[in-house]
């Protein structure tokens, strides 16, 4: 299936704003600064599909042996999802990883979860001398590990939640930003994550404290234990090579065995809802096992909500720079 030529009227695709210029990055440079402490982080970002994984294991073999790459993917935590998160562990090679296949699959992990399993795998990394490389696309996992922000758990309220899903998504946003009147308009992009971000500042509320973060989880201070000077480095590709590739990757994927392995998980005992919680891969091929799609309509389907993805993506991480983080993208 090709879809390339419908880039300029492709519907529910938004037109890409102007790409950031590209830069040559300066290897010598970062190891200069890890080694003067003026930088205690690499960060590679990125939409998906723009080659950040292949980038930040070239760049390990670049700063030394001792490099090691801390995953920030929100879904490649759960064990058994392996192709639909696109984990592509043969990648990594001789370089150690951290944050992928922690958790089991069906599981509601979330960002305090990440942020305090990140703190662990990070101090691990610094304690023996390694260069950690923070590498992934989930902008809140980024900002939770690198904007120096404690984030405070707050526990699911089931049915506090089933009370809140029945809002319309626009009520949701109002009554968020009238408890937390701070908060980017990245985290409320989604109803689920608008929802889990009225959860927190209700909580918060009810308590006596004040969700000071710009954070969905909702942060009370400033953590010592976090990095404080990272460099960020953005992978970019353009347009037409980012559809190109997403096509190109999801019909290799289903190649690979996408839907057997969601079949494989909903007869692993794994509930349908559950997965489609999950988004893109998991929802659009659950939903076409379940007979609510056809085949070509799910690939479709899915190849739109990917592209969507990787569009708000971009706007994550243009935001982050408005809110004056300094990235350093290159052509990988």
């Amino acid at each position: 299936m090709n879809r390339t030529e419908l880039l300029p009227d492709r519907p529910g695709i938004p037109p890409m704003a102007k790409l950031p210029e590209a830069e040559v990055i300066d290897v010598d440079a970062i190891r200069r600064g890890l080694a003067a402490g003026d930088i205690d982080l690499v960060c590679v970002l990125g939409p998906t599909a723009s080659g950040k994984t292949r980038y930040a294991v070239d760049l390990a073999h670049q700063l030394g042996s001792r490099a090691e790459i801390l995953s920030a993917d929100s879904r490649q935590v759960y064990r058994g999802m392996d192709i639909g998160t696109g984990k592509d562990l043969c990648e990594y090679g001789d370089v150690p990883y951290h944050l992928i296949d922690i958790v089991p699959a069906g599981s509601k992990y979330n960002i305090y979860e990440y942020q305090r399993d990140f703190l662990k795998a990070y101090a691990d990394v610094r304690s023996r001398g390694a260069v950690p490389i923070l590498c992934g696309g989930s902008g809140l996992y980024i900002e939770a590990a690198t904007c120096g922000y404690r984030l405070a758990p707050v526990e699911p309220d089931p049915e506090l939640r089933r009370s809140l899903e029945a809002l319309t998504h626009e009520e949701l946003i109002r009554r968020v930003r009238e408890l937390n009147p701070g908060i980017p308009d990245g985290v409320l992009q989604s109803k689920k994550r608008t929802v889990r971000a009225l959860e927190v500042a209700l909580v918060s509320a009810r308590e006596g404290g004040a969700v000071i973060s710009s954070e969905a989880e909702g942060a009370v201070e400033k953590s010592p234990l976090l990095p404080r000077n990272t460099y960020y480095i953005g992978t970019l590709v353009t347009r037409e090579e980012r559809v190109e590739r997403i096509d190109k990757r999801l019909h290799e994927r289903l190649q690979e065995g996408l839907v057997e392995e969601v079949r494989g998980l909903l007869e692993g005992g794994i509930p349908a809802d559950d997965l489609i919680y999950y988004g893109l891969e998991y929802k659009f091929v659950t939903q076409y096992i379940l007979g609510q799609l056809s085949f070509d309509d799910m690939e479709t389907a899915l190849a739109n909500a990917i592209h969507q993805f990787a569009k708000r993506q971009m706007t994550w991480f243009r935001g982050m720079e408005r809110d004056g983080i300094r990235i350093h993208w290159t052509r990988p």
